[in-house]
């Protein structure tokens, strides 16, 4: 059963408080923001290269990016002035118990490369805790959402509820990661174990691939080094799906860091004990 929402319920006339949540309709309208920036330059090469700092080789920063997380800020900004905001571009402005985290074009080499596995996250947290979320893929017209009781896709087909895979096997499982080479340079065999155990390991997807997990169809996501707006917007989506979100440590995964995302918790369990080498 996906899990109640944990958010109260609470009338337009709070908004002077800062306490109004937001609607579907209102994520909508920030994913249709940021699509307007980012969709002239993708699959648009000399756009996306122009605007590339040369300095930056692995962490790529364009001004696409700025201005969708601009629009972003100012949509926000305008209807919930009592809300934090933290971006990718801008850091955090703001403070108080409601927070929105937001990543306007999440997998820039994918964006960069022409591949629609990018997308624009969107997350609220209440009290440090993600409690909405959306993954809006604007080329392919789909967007993933939560509102932390239940979790759907809209795409050209209409709106389908998400449930995560009832896989409990590593040896029947699908394992996601964007790439092998970070786990590489880390100690241990953890990843090589894990990635030996399951059924097979797919590569690649970027912030699509964890909405996959939602709906389903990969089993297993493993990532190092998130930071919290990689991760926010997509545990909603996962926890009301059916799965489980954490850390290497078993910690929350709000402030990222090493994160593993599993269609449900005995996979979850078997998966960290491989990636801690127990």
């Amino acid at each position: 059963m996906a899990r109640q929402s944990s958010l109260p319920k609470l009338s337009r006339a709070s908004r002077q408080d800062g306490d109004l949540f937001p609607t579907i309709e209102f994520f909508r309208q920030l994913a249709d923001a940021a699509a307007l920036e980012t969709m002239p330059s993708f699959r648009n090469r000399l756009a996306a290269e122009a605007e590339v700092k040369p300095s930056l080789r692995y962490d790529q920063v364009t001004e696409t990016e700025r201005n969708a997380e601009r629009a972003i800020r100012g949509i926000i900004s305008a209807e919930y002035p009592m809300h934090a905001i933290l971006g990718e571009q801008f850091g955090q402005s703001g403070s108080g118990p409601v927070k929105w985290v937001v990543d306007p074009i999440n997998g820039m080499r994918s964006y960069l490369c022409g591949l629609p596995v990018w997308g624009s996250l969107i997350g609220l947290t209440v009290d440090g805790r993600a409690a909405m979320g959306m993954m809006n893929q604007p080329h392919i017209g789909e967007s993933f959402w939560s509102d932390g009781s239940k979790s759907i896709c809209h795409s050209a087909r209409g709106e389908t509820v998400l449930r995560t895979s009832g896989t409990e096997l590593l040896s029947d499982a699908i394992c996601h990661t964007i790439s092998p080479e970070p786990f590489a340079r880390r100690p241990g065999r953890g990843f090589a174990r894990l990635a030996s155990s399951v059924k097979f390991t797919r590569y690649g997807g970027d912030g699509y691939a964890f909405a996959m997990l939602a709906a389903g169809q990969i089993d297993i996501c493993v990532e190092l080094a998130l930071t919290a707006y990689d991760i926010v917007a997509l545990i909603p989506l996962i926890e009301a799906a059916g799965g489980v979100v954490s850390r290497f440590d078993g910690g929350r995964p709000e402030r990222g860091g090493n994160v593993l995302a599993s269609a449900n918790a005995v996979l979850h369990e078997a998966a960290l004990r491989m990636l801690n080498d127990i």
